[in-house]
């Protein structure tokens, strides 16, 4: 019970991270954080018993530079809608493709990769979608991360918490 997670909202009700009970239980008992969701169960002390928080908030605001969203296959293709960006065939099989290819210079950043199918990218090779008579449906761009990012197993799991996420991101997952 102590280690289930909780989510910390700063104190403008953006979410901030997840933390576990024990932890949040602290926070409760010191004064810095305040309980607007209870979860089922109850920690035990010698004098008392402490509801376990789900969601908490600060009573004091945290300042945090912005997160990015990390660059992986899975968040290239969410952002791409599974489709391929050269020819638009919508499928699970596909591969990362970098616009401007590595070996002229070209980086591995949000801006340089698209998704690309196996038979589109085999095409393209090592050359720019220009030299190989190709067009991008959609120009590459690194994905809004307005808030701290809370994954989808936790979204699931903790219905509660979905009226503390931004709308952004409870979508990006419907």
């Amino acid at each position: 019970m102590v280690n289930s997670p909780v989510l910390v909202l700063n104190q403008n009700f953006e979410p901030l991270n997840i933390s576990r009970a024990r932890r949040a239980v602290v926070l409760l008992m010191s004064g810095k954080a305040e309980t607007l969701e209870n979860d089922s169960g109850m920690i035990h002390t010698a004098s008392n018993s402490i509801p376990i928080p789900s969601v908490i908030r600060l009573v004091y605001m945290v300042k945090r530079p912005r997160p990015e969203k990390k660059l992986t296959r899975r968040e290239v293709f969410r952002r791409d809608k599974y489709t391929c960006q050269y020819c638009g065939v919508e499928t699970r099989e596909l591969s990362l493709d970098h616009v401007s290819p590595r070996h002229r210079g070209g980086r591995h950043i949000w801006e340089n990769v698209v998704s690309a199918c196996l038979k589109c990218n085999n095409r393209k090779a090592g050359r720019t979608p220009q030299e190989a008579g190709m067009t991008i449906a959609q120009q590459p761009f690194a994905p809004y991360t307005g808030s701290y990012y809370v994954s989808y197993e936790y979204i699931q799991r903790h219905n509660g918490w979905q009226k503390f996420l931004p709308l952004q991101q409870i979508s990006d997952w419907d």
